[in-house]
């Protein structure tokens, strides 16, 4: 049995991981990486479905810690592939030579935290035990699937997959009939690439998404050369934005203007494509009227696309206020419903009622499949930290202190758990923002924060339950400011049975919620409790 002890354990791999290391060996921290894939990369190591892209911009979707490395690399479409981000984030664990202080094929089965020795105690499936002052959950946000739940789903005689545990090897889907579960990002991706090779998709669509255009294209020299002139003041806009991006913040509510100027505006936003779209005016996600609006206009692209009047109405999303589910960006979604060769069918009105050695039956029709693809998503924010249920004071597991909803301070640390860290954990921007942003705010809070106490000889640090009461209510708060509540999603864990349906990440803002942070530091991390280890040890004497 192997013991080792290192001043930080860092659990995952992903963008989280790589740059927590970094900056724990910049600042003379031992820290190991563990990782249960064979490489890193996170959520691009583990996803590969067909069509899959990130829907941030790649010039924007990269580290900004190191100018040598945002130089050297260069992206070659506006929205990379999974292919080409893997390869980035492969140059930079080389570039930084991280390999050697990361451990891969290691699944961490388990987190305590030891009172009488103010050290976590954390152990692996190979058996490993390790200790460290500090644990931090670098596990990701959209890293644990959400299984396929179907009755008869063991009796089908074809094969089925999970766009969130895609065979490595790929899948050849030529002259099959194929069936696709959902139509949230990774169904909206992966469907127009599927329905080039199948002799027959249908796509199984529970609730209609809102998508706009991608409008990929392979980036040349001189854009990527202004681009990179640029990175400085881009970098800096994007900390202090609402979602973490290059996007100018809208300065106008939606009936501010005239229908000609909304219209003009909207136009302009569709043709740039992006998630940006949202940033057309300042009351989308607050002002039902605006959003009515605007998801009008969308609908009105969906049925200038779809030439079958009564698929276009199922595309259309219904009592949905846009953006309050994870707005889409793709590449001839629409059209791909044009095709002889792909339906639609509307499982909210006719639902799945189990899956069949040959098929599927909905609705009472029996549907022949040759293969099945569940896109149906992750079990997000909270999955992967509670796969491995860290343990703090009093042996309390993150689970029981979660049981009625995520509860912390700034989504980065928890009361009961001193010296745990959740980058981009609930309560904190993450997946509303551009991840890369939020998720080097919170990497570089954190290593401030360690050094903060190495400096000042103090051992421990976690919030006070008062703090992490009164950040987990402003979270509450804001949430019901605007439209997301509205909505059945992920963003509020409604896709897991039993999940506790509160609103997972901050709705703040980015550059709002780091300015919170940075303010908090500023007051020697107002509502954290920060101790020293022979004072503890005298009172526990006396």
């Amino acid at each position: 049995m192997r013991h080792a002890e290192f001043d930080a354990i860092i659990i995952g791999a992903g963008f989280s991981g790589i740059y927590m290391l970094e900056r724990c060996r910049a600042l003379g921290f031992s820290a190991r990486v563990i990782e249960a894939g064979t490489g890193p990369g996170g959520t691009w190591y583990w996803n590969r479905y067909p069509g899959l892209r990130c829907d941030v911009e790649s010039m924007t979707y990269s580290y900004s810690f190191s100018d040598d490395i945002q130089r050297e690399w260069t992206w070659s479409e506006r929205y990379a592939t999974q292919a080409e981000i893997l390869r980035y984030v492969n140059y930079v664990v080389d570039k930084l030579d991280s390999r050697r202080d990361m451990q891969f094929e290691t699944c961490v089965t388990g987190a305590i935290f030891d009172e009488a020795e103010d050290r976590w105690k954390i152990e692996t499936d190979r058996g490993e035990h390790y200790i460290a002052k500090y644990c931090i959950m670098a596990t990701g946000c959209l890293s644990v699937m959400d299984p396929p739940r179907f009755k008869g789903l063991e009796r089908f005689k074809g094969q089925w997959y999970h766009t969130a545990a895609w065979p490595k090897e790929g899948v050849d889907f030529t002259g099959k009939r194929v069936g696709v579960i959902g139509t949230g990002s990774s169904g909206i991706q992966s469907v127009p690439v599927i329905a080039e090779q199948a002799a027959h998709l249908t796509v199984f669509q529970r609730t209609a998404n809102y998508s706009i255009p991608a409008w990929n294209r392979p980036l040349d020299e001189d854009s990527v050369r202004r681009w990179k002139a640029g990175y400085p003041a881009l970098r800096k806009k994007a900390q202090v934005s609402p979602v973490g991006a290059d996007f100018d913040p809208p300065d106008k509510s939606t009936f501010e203007v005239s229908a000609e100027e909304r219209r003009r505006r909207l136009e302009e936003m569709w043709q740039r494509g992006s998630f940006g779209f949202l940033s057309a005016f300042t009351d989308l996600l607050t002002n039902q009227a605006a959003s009515d609006l605007v998801g009008a206009f969308v609908e009105e692209k969906i049925r200038a696309v779809v030439k079958d009047p009564k698929v276009a109405d199922l595309l259309c999303p219904k009592n949905l206020p846009i953006g309050t589910k994870r707005l889409c960006v793709d590449t001839h979604y629409y059209e791909t419903f044009n095709r002889d060769n792909v339906s639609l069918v509307d499982i909210k009105a006719a639902p799945i009622e189990e899956i069949t050695p040959a098929g599927l039956i909905a609705g009472g029709v029996e549907y022949a499949l040759d293969a099945i693809v569940f896109a149906t998503g992750y079990d997000a924010m909270t999955g992967a930290l509670f796969r491995i249920n860290p343990r703090g004071r009093g042996g309390m597991t993150l689970k029981e202190k979660w049981a009625s909803g995520p509860r912390t301070y700034l989504g980065v640390a928890v009361a009961g758990f001193p010296n745990l860290f959740t980058i981009t954990g609930p309560g904190s921007p993450s997946v509303i923002s551009n991840m890369l942003v939020s998720i080097e705010q919170h990497v570089d809070w954190i290593a401030d924060c360690i050094a903060h106490l190495r400096a000042h000889d103090l051992d421990l640090i976690e919030p006070t339950v008062e703090a992490e009461d009164k950040w987990t209510s402003h979270v509450n708060e804001v949430a019901e400011g605007t439209l997301f509540l509205k909505s059945d999603t992920w963003y509020l864990g409604a896709n897991i049975p039993g999940k506790p349906r509160v609103c997972f990440p901050y709705l703040g803002g980015v550059g709002t919620y780091k300015k919170i942070c940075d303010e908090i530091t500023a007051k020697d991390y107002e509502g954290f409790a920060l101790s020293r280890a022979e004072a503890r040890a005298a009172a526990r004497v006396g």
